[in-house]
């Protein structure tokens, strides 16, 4: 029997959560497992992994093949660097001081991702606010622009109306030379 170390999805739909078992290869997916070892949530950030270490190690003992994701899985632990320093006759001390050199290399790199989510953070927000100020200076010229449209309504209005009294006045001169010479002509 060939046993394979890898997921079995569980969750509902659009929400998987896999259980990392060790399985018969000829089983089915979601089929019966010989042992459940751990589980994986891939829907929250960061992801929820958890693995029995001791169980997988002995899996892979057996002969286990893990598949592609639950190898990396692994790899994310620890657990395939001491099954690969186990595999190469390394003592117990010789492991726990190679795993805590790893664990340093693990901590240095999620401070170091951490620090890149916020600085990309930061530059997102500076982003934002120079976006604010872009759209604050376009509301504040098309303010500027209507207040000036609407001055020149005004002026025009003036203008035209001007014009209409200048010609009521015309006319009413014009009538009253009229008249006057009306009344001199009699």
């Amino acid at each position: 029997m060939a046993v394979r170390l890898r997921l079995t999805r569980m969750g509902r739909r659009k929400r998987p959560f896999y259980r990392i078992v060790a399985v018969d290869s000829r089983v089915k997916r979601d089929g019966k497992y010989l042992e459940a070892i751990g589980f994986y949530n891939p829907v929250p950030d960061p992801y929820e992994l958890q693995i029995d270490t001791e169980r997988a190690l002995y899996w892979l003992k057996q002969g286990a093949q893990p598949s592609d994701t639950v190898r990396s899985l692994f790899r994310r632990k620890g657990i395939m660097l001491r099954w690969d320093l186990i595999q190469r006759g390394k003592s117990e001390a010789e492991i726990e001081e190679e795993m805590k050199k790893w664990e340093v290399l693990q901590q240095e790199r999620l401070k170091r991702i951490e620090a890149e989510r916020i600085q990309k953070q930061r530059s997102q927000e500076k982003q934002a606010e120079k976006e604010a100020v872009k759209e604050a200076a376009k509301k504040a010229a098309e303010a500027e622009a209507e207040k000036a449209q609407a001055e020149a309504e005004t002026e025009a209005e003036a203008e035209a109306a001007e014009p209409a009294e200048s010609s009521a006045d015309t006319e009413q001169s014009a009538d009253s030379q009229a008249s006057s010479g009306e009344e001199k002509s009699e």
